[in-house]
């Protein structure tokens, strides 16, 4: 599944829960900038461990 941020093409690995909109799946760098901004919280996949080291997916 890719990142929906617009012109990205990357894979995506978080789950983006927004209080005030719709969830969105995107990259590991759409995540972080997002996650930042009050209220939204970013969750890794399930599928996720593939793209990150060794448990670094773990909730």
């Amino acid at each position: 599944m890719e990142c929906t941020q617009e012109g990205c093409g990357s894979e995506a690995t978080f789950e983006l829960h927004i209080p005030w909109t719709d969830n969105r799946v995107v990259c590991a760098a759409h995540a972080r900038v997002e996650g930042e901004k009050d209220g939204i919280v970013a969750d890794p996949l399930d599928d996720a461990d593939d793209e990150f080291p060794e448990g670094a997916a773990n909730r």
